[in-house]
């Protein structure tokens, strides 16, 4: 073999293994530093009724039969009009759904660029807080991404999710688009308060 065919063979050879190598970097599948900038979406669910921050509206939880309030102009707590129009671009605080006499998530939600019905609006925050002398049967109908609330401690967490960040009373992710919150009991390391909210550009002061 002359040494032209040589040089040229070895030219093939050593594009060949660049293209390998460049595939092989493409396809990481999301782990490592650039993968942590990937958000995941985590589902909550509700005696087996899911709940997608940054999907759900509040008309598929009526539709569940989940009992949704929210705070009017005048303060007042009242059940949820589907039909009231709300500006666009907003968000809105002061929601909650009922769990039970004494358990309630908090809630907050948002609109697009266009007017819509409260019915129409999208969950943009979700927060419970579970108190000592709640409910254990109640909570075990409550789940975070799959995992009865019951179940579901600090060290279950780092070991669920090891890219997140915190210590023993809390678990964090704050990615581009979703915002994870896990807080723990210092004495026992069960949860005691999580919320998961997705980052929205809105005017903050509806």
């Amino acid at each position: 073999m002359t040494g032209r065919k040589m040089r040229f063979l070895l030219c093939l050879l050593l594009t060949a293994l660049m293209l390998c190598l460049s595939a092989c970097g493409k396809d990481d599948g999301g782990s490592g530093q650039d993968g942590d900038k990937t958000d995941v979406l985590l589902p909550i669910s509700i005696n087996g009724k899911e709940i997608r921050v940054g999907e759900t509206t509040v008309q598929t939880l009526l539709d569940e039969g989940l009992e949704v309030s929210w705070v009017d102009e005048d303060y007042n707590r009242i059940t949820v009009d589907p039909a009231t129009q709300l500006e666009a671009n907003a968000y809105y605080t002061g929601g909650s759904i009922k769990v039970s006499d004494d358990m309630s998530f908090k809630i907050s939600f948002t609109t697009d660029e266009e007017e819509v019905s409260l019915g129409q609006a999208v969950i943009a925050r979700l927060e419970l807080t579970v108190a000592a002398e709640s409910d254990k049967s109640v909570l075990e109908t409550i789940s975070f991404d799959g995992v009865p609330v019951t179940e579901l401690t600090q060290e279950t967490a780092v070991e669920k999710y090891p890219d997140w960040t915190g210590n023993e009373v809390m678990w964090l992710h704050y990615g581009l688009e979703y915002k994870y919150d896990l807080n723990f009991d210092i004495s026992t390391g069960y949860l005691n308060k999580f919320a998961v909210e997705r980052t929205y550009d809105v005017d903050w002061n509806s």
